[in-house]
């Protein structure tokens, strides 16, 4: 039920949001409404206020803005209200509306996400140093070292670990070199990243340095006692470096009654030794302290800089997804990691069930996809139109009905492509229909 709901609501908002765009601006520049739905198909709920019906439909996957004289086979007047009657101009900022309004609410939701000040990971803005290898690592096979530092990717520069992430995401199964540097020299390693989970995201294996963090401590406990606070990044213990969270718990869980000494960096920058004495409590050794499992960089933000933060954020997104479509062309990025309805719903729950913090971003992201989506140049999108209306500006004339019905065929079969791919790879992700799946 939560992800129905969740799924929605974040598809109600971002069709309504588009639409809503459209029909404001056709309102400005005085074209004539007949109806705002929400949704295809058949009309369950339906008012009528002016000239405009209001419904709501039942196929709840888009929704339309009907215009008068919105298409020249319509029984035009050629009333100035008609959206024919309207200069070039004015039809293109009716056009572009829905998808600026998609790409406005990823602008204004993702700067209200970061005003709430949630902690990032710190690490997403460090080098790519290699601080350890997962299990099957094709990084380690590939004859990589803990130490490492990875400075590029087939050719392009590589500044940090996020970009770094975005980067590999879209190799899964597509064989790329990496440039790294190790003790002054800078080496070509060619490998394969591996497809992780069944939207067969790319991963080489490799993880960061990650230096657990305290998060809260429990009062009357040990860790308190000591001196420990909230904050404290743990570099080592008990004389291990650069340790992670799991075997931090276990030198803890290993040492009841025992001091072991923990190498700390403060707020301030300073590093101290704090030494603590786990006690046992249920039969387990802890100093009543409660970690992050990195470092955390804890941002405070005035609403500015929210929205300084909110479009580098969706930058990098655009960035992420010019990429993809590039790959997709070049075939560089799996189709599988298309998604359609099933998948976005299955996000929306798995989102909505960690917090309206993930629900919210999760909604920024896939808004500001439709925006670029819905501005790309194929016929029967908005970019589609738009572009018609380009060519008929440089050619000084109108298409006949005749050429305009060929390109929109064209974009119809390209768009029904797209949804069978992404379809199909929502229902290969199905867990008893893949057991139905003979290949």
């Amino acid at each position: 039920m939560t992800t129905i709901l969740s799924f929605v609501f974040v598809l109600g908002v971002l069709i309504f949001v588009h639409e809503l765009g459209h029909f404001m601006m056709a309102r400005r520049i005085g074209v004539r409404v007949l109806t705002f739905s929400l949704g295809f198909g058949p009309k369950l709920i339906n008012v009528k206020r002016g000239d405009t019906e209001y419904c709501i439909s039942a196929i709840p996957l888009g929704g339309y803005v009907k215009m008068a004289g919105e298409n020249p086979e319509d029984n035009r007047t050629g009333a100035p209200d008609e959206f024919l009657s309207k200069s070039k101009w004015q039809r293109f900022q009716v056009l572009v509306m829905g998808p600026v309004m998609n790409l406005a609410l990823a602008l204004i939701v993702m700067a209200l996400v970061l005003y709430q000040g949630a902690p990032v990971p710190a690490f997403e803005n460090d080098p790519v140093v290699v601080g350890a290898f997962g299990d099957g690592s094709v990084a380690k096979a590939a004859g990589l070292e803990v130490g490492d530092r990875i400075s590029g990717l087939d050719g392009y520069p590589v500044y940090n670990w996020k970009s770094f992430s975005m980067a590999v995401a879209t190799k899964a199964n597509r064989p790329v070199t990496l440039q790294v540097e190790r003790n002054g020299a800078t080496l070509q390693k060619l490998l394969t990243p591996a497809a992780q989970s069944k939207y067969e995201i790319g991963d080489i294996g490799i993880v960061p340095v990650l230096n657990p963090e305290v998060n809260r401590l429990s009062t009357g406990e040990a860790a308190e006692e000591a001196g420990l606070k909230p904050g404290d990044v743990v570099l080592a213990a008990a004389g291990e470096r650069n340790i992670g969270y799991a075997r931090l718990v276990a030198i803890i869980q290993a040492s009841p009654g025992k001091p072991v000494v923990f190498d700390v960096r403060r707020e301030d920058g300073r590093t101290e030794q704090v030494t603590i004495t786990p006690r046992t409590v249920d039969n387990v050794a802890r100093i009543g302290a409660l970690f992050h499992a990195y470092e955390v960089d804890k941002a405070d933000p005035t609403i500015v800089e929210a929205f300084k933060l909110s479009a580098k954020q969706n930058w990098e997104w655009t960035t992420l997804i010019m990429t993809t479509m590039k790959g997709l062309f070049t075939r560089d990025t799996p189709m599988k990691q298309l998604m359609g309805p099933v998948g976005i719903a299955e996000m929306s729950g798995n989102a909505a069930e960690q917090g309206w913090l993930q629900l919210f971003t999760l909604m920024a992201m896939i808004s500001l996809n439709l925006g670029l989506l819905n501005l790309m140049p194929i016929p029967v999108l908005d970019g589609g139109h738009i572009l018609i209306l380009a060519l008929e500006g440089v050619s000084r004339r109108d298409f006949s009905m005749k050429v305009k019905e060929k390109m929109l065929m064209v974009g119809f079969v390209l768009l029904l492509t797209l949804m069978v791919t992404v379809i199909y790879n929502d229902l290969t992700r199905v867990e008893w229909l893949q057991k139905l799946n003979p290949f």
